[in-house]
């Protein structure tokens, strides 16, 4: 915080309420809508009754549709002591200006919205597919994913922080499908005196890979870590504390280590061109009974052999091998990760309400501009263009036009 900003937080901390209060009704008041996502798979919620509870002290409303956050084990009730309008009738909730969810948009969900309308989500773009954007572009909306947002320090802060979820839940999944319980081969991930410990490859220096390297140590396992970036091995290295093995991605020496791998974790950058690294091949000369998960698999996936599964059916075998392919993995500590969604989330919905709406909101700040991917119906996402082979425009010119 800068000494400008610290000075402005005294302020209103010293500020006689009444005029707290005049400050906030000259904002625009915001109304979300909140459907339930779990007929989606998703356990997780994008505001706990705790952010409902701040954002309606804004003169915001917030309707959620019932049973919404009781994956996440938040009541009804909660929410309605929060100021939460809880409604049954989901169609209801889709007639919101702003639609929250965690869960991409499907074709369900896109008949059921009324249009120009702004819907904030993860994108996941490995599911979306040409007929489900067209959609969407038709109905004049404004489509924001939480995996492109940006913080004032260029940082992916929703990526960042269920980065850190998935990488620690990964180990925990790992050491599951491995033992007896899951008819795995019985074996203990970690290490006992006189044998051997088990090997746990990763792909990729990320934050999801160092939370899974650290849950993995703690452990007693050992982790060979791969990145094309050398920089990001060695600042990794220095985290864990030299602990780990590292290397480039040398195919001869990722062959061998995958050879004696027990557990493959895939956690490649987001965002990045979506292609696999380890060919049918590579996975057919792994060990009987090993392990991969893969983090990416709603980019495209770091193996070939991937297909995205869910927590109902989370996992499939193939050459021997179990794959565990599950895209919202954080959902398996959903109440843990709908507060850390929330805490992203609240702050971005109270700004955008004092700055006046969603339109300013998007002018005045690059870092969520950068997560937009439909912009009043047009598609702004190279990436998502260029998987549907669909042109898309640069969001920066578009402003210039809206």
């Amino acid at each position: 915080m800068t000494d400008q900003e610290h000075k402005g937080g005294l302020a209103s901390w010293y500020m006689p309420q009444e005029e707290m209060l005049e400050i906030r009704r000259k904002g625009k008041k915001i109304t979300i809508g909140i459907p339930s996502d779990f007929d989606k798979v998703e356990a997780r919620v994008p505001l706990t009754p705790e952010a409902v509870e701040l954002l309606v002290s804004y003169g915001h409303e917030i309707f959620l549709e019932t049973n919404a956050g009781k994956a996440s084990s938040y009541s009804d009730e909660e929410y309605r002591n929060a100021g939460a309008i809880v409604l049954e009738k989901r169609a209801d909730i889709f007639q919101c200006d702003i639609i929250l969810r965690v869960s991409p948009f499907d074709a369900e969900d896109i008949n059921l919205l009324k249009g120009n309308q702004t819907l904030i989500s993860n994108m996941q773009l490995n599911t979306h597919c040409m007929e489900s954007i067209q959609k969407l572009m038709r109905k004049k909306v404004t489509a924001i994913a939480y995996e492109y947002l940006e913080n004032e320090d260029h940082c992916l802060p929703v990526v960042q922080l269920m980065s850190q979820l998935s990488g620690a839940s990964s180990i925990m999944i790992a050491s599951e499908y491995l033992s007896n319980s899951r008819n795995g081969k019985g074996v203990l991930l970690g290490g006992v005196t006189g044998i051997s410990p088990t090997e746990l490859v990763i792909l990729g220096a990320t934050t999801a890979g160092e939370f899974a390297a650290r849950a993995a140590i703690g452990l007693g396992a050992h982790v060979k870590i791969f990145d094309n970036d050398i920089f990001k091995l060695r600042k990794l290295e220095e985290k864990l504390g030299h602990q780990v093995f590292t290397s480039v991605l040398y195919p001869n020496v990722l062959k061998k280590a995958l050879k004696s791998a027990d557990v493959v974790l895939g956690a490649m950058s987001m965002n990045s061109a979506p292609f696999f690294r380890v060919s049918k091949e590579m996975v057919a000369k792994m060990k009987n009974g090993s392990v991969i998960i893969d983090l990416n698999v709603s980019q495209g996936g770091c193996f070939e052999t991937s297909r995205c599964t869910d927590l109902k059916n989370p996992t499939y075998v193939e050459n021997g091998i179990v794959h565990f392919c599950v895209p919202n993995i954080a959902s398996l500590v959903a109440r843990t990760a709908s507060i850390a969604l929330s805490n992203v989330l609240a702050p971005i919905i109270i700004s955008i309400g004092e700055i006046g709406g969603i339109p300013n909101y998007i002018k005045s700040t690059k870092g969520f501009r950068k997560g937009i991917y439909i912009y009043n119906g047009i598609l702004t996402n190279s990436d998502l263009g260029e998987k549907l082979n669909m042109p898309s425009k640069d969001i920066d010119l578009l402003l210039a036009v809206f």
